[in-house]
Parts: C-alpha cells; sequence; structure tokens
C-alpha cells in the first residue's frame, strides 16, 4: 500500500506493481494471439521503468530521432519509427537506431526509402482506411485534410518495391469491439495489399489494461485475422495501455478563495503544463478521497494551477470534509500522456518523478529545477 506521505509535491509517482500487473496481461495478449506488442513511447517514455518493461514487450515505437534513440538506449533494442515527415539531417543517426521504419507518403518513401533498405531496415507506409470511432477531432486521423496516412486511391495494385508493411493508426482509447470495426474497414479497402506484405502495424489506442476491457475478445479478433492472412505478422502499439491506472500525481493546496460563490483551491502543480490532456480531450481527473462529481451539502472546490492561464483549472470535487491549506490532494491514473507533454510554462517547476517499488519504498528517480526551465529557451 503506497504511503503517500513519503512522496515529495509535487510528483509523478508509479506502483511498480501495478505497472507488471498491466505487463502481464499484456503479455499474455501478445503469446496468446500470436502477435507482437510494443511500447509507444509518445505515451509512455518512463525509461527508469524500461528494465521491467522489455521482460514483457517485445520492444518499443518510437516517432522522433529523440525516441528511438530513447529505445535504443534503455530498451536495449532497435525500435519500430513512424513521423509524419523526417528530417534529412537526422535521418542517417535514425536508422543506426531502428528496425522499422514508416513513411507517412510515397513523396517520403521515394526521398529515404532506398537508404532504408540499404541498410537493413524494414520498410512500411501508413495507411488511412477512413475509418475512424474516435469522437474528438484533434485525436482523429481520418478527418477530413488529416495529414496522417495514404488512402487506397492514392495506391496502385501493387506495394511499391521495396515496402514490406502497412501501418495503420485511427484508435484511441478504443476496445477491440471498435477495432473489429476498423479491422472490417482496413481488410475491405487494403486486403489485397495486405496479401502482399509481410507486417501489419495496427498502431495504438488499444485500451487492453482497462477493467471493462475483453482481453480475450481481442485475442479471437487478433486470431481471426492472422486466419485470414497466416503471412502477416501482427504488431500492436498501445502506450496508454501500458501506463494506465499504475500510478499518480501528488500535489499540495496552496491557498483557498472565495471566486464569487465558487471555492478555488489553488494547487502546485497546473492542469496547462502538467497534465494537458485534462484540458485537450477533455477528460476530468480522479482525485483520491475525492467525489467525482459534485455532491450537494458537502463542501465542493475547484482546483486551479499555478499557472497565470487563466483556463488553468478543472473542477468541481466535493469532500467530506473541508479543505485546508498544505492538504495533499492526489490525482489519479497520472502516468501515460502526462510526463511526456509537460511544459515549464511561467518557468512553474516540472514536478518531480519516483517509483513506489513492489517492496514498499519509494525511490526518486528525478527532480527539476531552474536549469530544466532554462534548457528549453
Amino acid at each position: 500500500m503506497i504511503d503517500f506521505s513519503q512522496i515529495p509535491s509535487p510528483c509523478y509517482v508509479i506502483e511498480d506493481q501495478l505497472l507488471r500487473k498491466n505487463l502481464t496481461l499484456l503479455k499474455y495478449v501478445q503469446e496468446q494471439a500470436g502477435i507482437e506488442i510494443i511500447c509507444a513511447l509518445k505515451g509512455f517514455s518512463m525509461y527508469s521503468t524500461f528494465p521491467m518493461v522489455r521482460q514483457y514487450l517485445a520492444g518499443a515505437t518510437a516517432s522522433s530521432l529523440n525516441e528511438a534513440r530513447l529505445c535504443f538506449e534503455e530498451m536495449k533494442a532497435k525500435a519500430h519509427v513512424y513521423a509524419p515527415a523526417y528530417l534529412e539531417r537526422e535521418f542517417d543517426e535514425l536508422m543506426s537506431y531502428s528496425s522499422h521504419i514508416t513513411f507517412n507518403s510515397l513523396n517520403q518513401y521515394n526521398t529515404f526509402g532506398e537508404r532504408a533498405r540499404a541498410n537493413g531496415i524494414s520498410c512500411g507506409l501508413r495507411i488511412n482506411p477512413q475509418y475512424s470511432e474516435v469522437e474528438t477531432d484533434m485525436y482523429n486521423p481520418c478527418i477530413a485534410g488529416s495529414r496522417l496516412g495514404i488512402t487506397r486511391n492514392q495506391l496502385g495494385d501493387t506495394l511499391p518495391e521495396g515496402i514490406e508493411g502497412l501501418h495503420s493508426h485511427t484508435l484511441c482509447e478504443n476496445d477491440s469491439y471498435t477495432l473489429e470495426r476498423t479491422l472490417n474497414a482496413i481488410v475491405e479497402r487494403f486486403g489485397d495489399l495486405l496479401e502482399q506484405a509481410k507486417w501489419l502495424n495496427l498502431g495504438g489506442g488499444h485500451l487492453i489494461t482497462r477493467a471493462d476491457y475483453e482481453p480475450e475478445h481481442l485475442i479471437s479478433v487478433l486470431k481471426n485475422l492472422k486466419a485470414r492472412f497466416p503471412h502477416l505478422k501482427i504488431i500492436l502499439e498501445p502506450g496508454s495501455a501500458v501506463g494506465w491506472r499504475t500510478g499518480y500525481l501528488t500535489s499540495t493546496v496552496m491557498d483557498i478563495i472565495d471566486s464569487q460563490g465558487i471555492n478555488a483551491a489553488i494547487l502546485d502543480v497546473s492542469f496547462a503544463a502538467h497534465m494537458p490532456d485534462t484540458l485537450e480531450m477533455p477528460y476530468k481527473p480522479r482525485i483520491l478521497g475525492a467525489h467525482h462529481e459534485p455532491v450537494e451539502g458537502k463542501p465542493t472546490y475547484r482546483f486551479g494551477g499555478m499557472t497565470c492561464l487563466a483556463g488553468d483549472f478543472y473542477g468541481d470535487y466535493s469532500f467530506d470534509q473541508e479543505l485546508k491549506i498544505g492538504d495533499s490532494i492526489v490525482f489519479d491514473d497520472m502516468i501515460h500522456y502526462t510526463m511526456v507533454k509537460t511544459t515549464t510554462f511561467n518557468g512553474v517547476n516540472l514536478p518531480s518523478i519516483g517509483i513506489w517499488r513492489e517492496n514498499d519504498t519509494f525511490e526518486l528517480v528525478k527532480s527539476f529545477g531552474y536549469e530544466s526551465f532554462k534548457d528549453r529557451l
């Protein structure tokens, strides 16, 4: 049982045993379905946990030179790489960290593909099946005007010479039934090209570790796909599913003010800078010990961050007792898509990073200060 009194504020803290639980399930799916699951670093890049992660997963996927290098150095594996476009000045170094490179357009493949193949890298194309059930346009790669992926009308009856795989990523925290319907669209539009390919990467957005996800249905969907295309190597690359419900962001109440009849509690963290998906997605994070929705008659608070951004707030939450300055506020499920998206807006410090070990001890992995702010400018 984690002892939050040992955790500094603010701090991202992951529980080893919760991460291992997620990884165990992912490995089970990987083995039962006969596929490969790799970790999407864009969602979960906490490299201090990579010694555990690589015991369970086959590697990682990267979307930049820096992520590919992190994978190579800390995951001890070459990365599966995809980016909307590659920089000429980085490409040679990128290849040294990569086993697979997926190209977003035929222009990109024609520019870099020959060099990649000459270096023994398996090349793929990102496809747009023009089907997605993601409701938030910011996270939907299939909307009109999307720059992500190649639609079927842009490809002929045969894969371009040297292309070994296809990559589709149209999910965002979805279930296996959404994947099943998405696969129908992929096979309908690209089935003839899948017959010619060696691998199919189904991207991320598979929230396999969520409590209501049905892993056995996912396994059956993937087995059916492999039965139809037995020559294909199938790859999934979830990020959220790795870090899902594995840790917290600790914070402290710095002040409480009456804001035109609303109790506003100011914290030593920022929604905009430290948990931006709460504003972008948006979603309401859970707070340990709080009622997720206001309860009539109970003390209710709207929480605000440390920055001067007017919109740096989220609420409202009710508590059984009134809050006091100095009270601890712990946000749940704050490991995926948090650390990877933080900023130092206003010069506000980044939260520390720590691990609650399986032997019930706390390890402070990293803390930040002025240099972390200055180095970005």
